[in-house]
């Protein structure tokens, strides 16, 4: 409340003290009997116009109830400040090879002779969940886009050229098939021609 009742102090300031609006007349009455400071609004061709900041009236009983939403502001503003009183106490993190796991594969793909010998492809991953210099909001930042980036991969359709490898092995595959079964056909006429002659 604080923070609304400085900032509604300082825009009236402003306001009175400058030349072309101080021969407006400020008027309205707060609609709610804990909005001490209602909100001012400028309208083009109407004048101002107040609206009343929306809150809890205090129990004499309850703790003091502020709106969700001035709660939510709060938190941001503070965990702003925090931000900015962090960033420039120590030096810039930097991800090194002690923050990274780092492993060798054979890579795909066309090679020489050393293509399924030699583990030439570097697998490098960087664990975000422990890296304890990044803040828990940065943190859940980075493990949100690399969710979104996942699930929003979509591959590629098949060039013209793979179709057309594709279709090439399906038809040497059906080739192979006939074949063998041309084979198999021509050994069992044999047997019944052989067994006829007897």
């Amino acid at each position: 409340m604080s923070v609304i009742r400085t900032s509604a102090n300082m825009i009236m300031k402003q306001l009175l003290h400058h030349p072309p609006l101080s021969f407006i007349s400020f008027f309205g009455r707060p609609l709610l009997p804990c909005s001490r400071n209602p909100i001012i609004r400028l309208t083009p061709n109407r004048g101002i116009s107040c609206s009343p900041i929306r809150c809890a009236a205090p129990d004499a009983d309850a703790d003091r109830k502020v709106s969700a939403r001035l709660s939510q502001m709060q938190q941001l503003l503070q965990e702003a400040e925090e931000r900015a009183s962090s960033a420039g106490n120590g030096p810039t993190p930097q991800i090194t090879l002690d923050h990274v796991t780092v492993s060798f594969a054979r890579s795909g793909g066309p090679g020489g002779q050393n293509v399924n010998k030699v583990n030439t492809k570097v697998d490098m991953r960087f664990n975000v969940k422990q890296a304890y210099w990044l803040s828990d909001r940065i943190r859940e930042r980075i493990m949100q886009m690399a969710i979104i980036d996942a699930s929003a991969y979509v591959p590629p359709p098949p060039s013209e050229e793979q179709k057309k490898k594709i279709a090439k092995m399906a038809a040497i595959g059906e080739q192979k098939r006939l074949k063998s079964k041309k084979v198999l056909s021509d050994k069992k006429a044999f047997r019944r021609s052989r067994d006829s002659w007897d």
